[in-house]
């Protein structure tokens, strides 16, 4: 498995793979890859013959005094990790690679990105949007995976790869979870014991709100509020439990009633760490079920 640095090697190593007839499949990622990640790169796999995964820490989606130094990096480990899930090649530039002297070109996202985590990361998105924006122009004609864990991200990416005609087909694939039914996440790694089964009120909410769903409950107050009396106990700080319109992210009023398939999303700081999920009610499972009780499978996807 190859490992490239350099943007310019890596766009040859793609257009080759293309010259040789192959389907190249991109998994973008920042790295401290886990369970998740690996199912991204096999579902790469099924639908693509050259499948590569960017490993890049972006440090223009970080605010001022958020996680950027701290971020897990593990390239080693990672590697290791693409290789066993079948992965062919990494591109791991350094920031001075994809922001090289005098770089100052930002790729402006709209109103997709201005509700939920764009009013509590400002820039974060303008950051994602350049950063895959170059990634796209790197990999060039290709499919393109992204989990709906970060069900934002990838409702902000389908909508300016739409908007540039950028040559790349986006994907979304299903948050894989633990057994327990937390989404499985880098930042997970900044739980203790404690904070680790505090967290389990995201997922236990999300759960609360998809039964009620499924009982006929339409009124958005009522959702967030049965998500909200888990989450608020344990959190340290909420940015958000919404429910939003499941294509333009538009946040639906307390009072509302919601179409028959709708976003829940929620972002809490627990333990020290911001943890964010979702459910598209009316289309996903509940994490634990339809009856909330634990599940036992180990790649449950929610």
């Amino acid at each position: 498995m190859e490992i490239w640095r350099a943007p310019l090697e890596f766009r040859r190593a793609c257009d080759e793979a293309r010259q040789r007839g192959a389907r190249v499949g991109l998994v973008p990622t920042m790295g401290a890859l886990h369970r998740g990640h690996q199912a991204l790169i096999e579902e790469a796999r099924k639908r693509a013959d050259f499948v590569v995964v960017s490993i890049f820490v972006n440090p223009t989606q970080f605010g001022p005094n958020e996680d950027f130094s701290r971020y897990p990096r593990d390239l080693e480990g990672d590697a290791k990790k693409c290789a066993e899930a079948g992965a062919h090649g990494i591109f791991a530039p350094a920031p001075a690679d994809m922001y090289p002297p005098g770089d100052e070109t930002r790729v402006h996202v709209g109103a997709t990105a201005a509700g939920l985590c764009g009013v509590h990361r400002p820039g974060h998105f303008e950051g994602v949007a350049t950063v895959v924006t170059k990634l796209f122009a790197l990999v060039g004609p290709s499919i393109a995976l992204f989990g709906r864990k970060d069900y934002q991200q990838l409702k902000v990416i389908e909508r300016f790869t739409r908007d540039l005609f950028l040559p790349v087909e986006v994907l979304g694939v299903r948050t894989v979870r633990e057994p327990d039914g937390l989404a499985m996440s880098s930042r997970n790694a900044y739980l203790s014991a404690e904070a680790r089964a505090q967290a389990l009120a995201i997922p236990r909410g999300l759960s609360a709100a998809a039964r009620a769903f499924a009982a006929g409950e339409r009124r958005a107050g009522m959702l967030t509020a049965l998500a909200r009396g888990h989450i608020t106990p344990v959190a340290s700080a909420i940015d958000y439990v919404d429910v939003a319109d499941a294509e333009t992210l538009a946040v639906l009023g307390p009072e509302e009633h919601t179409p028959d398939r709708v976003l829940l999303a929620v972002a809490a700081r627990i333990g020290g760490a911001r943890l964010i999920d979702n459910l598209v009610l009316g289309e996903d499972p509940s994490p634990l079920g339809p009856d909330g009780s634990k599940e036992g499978d180990e790649e449950r996807h929610g």
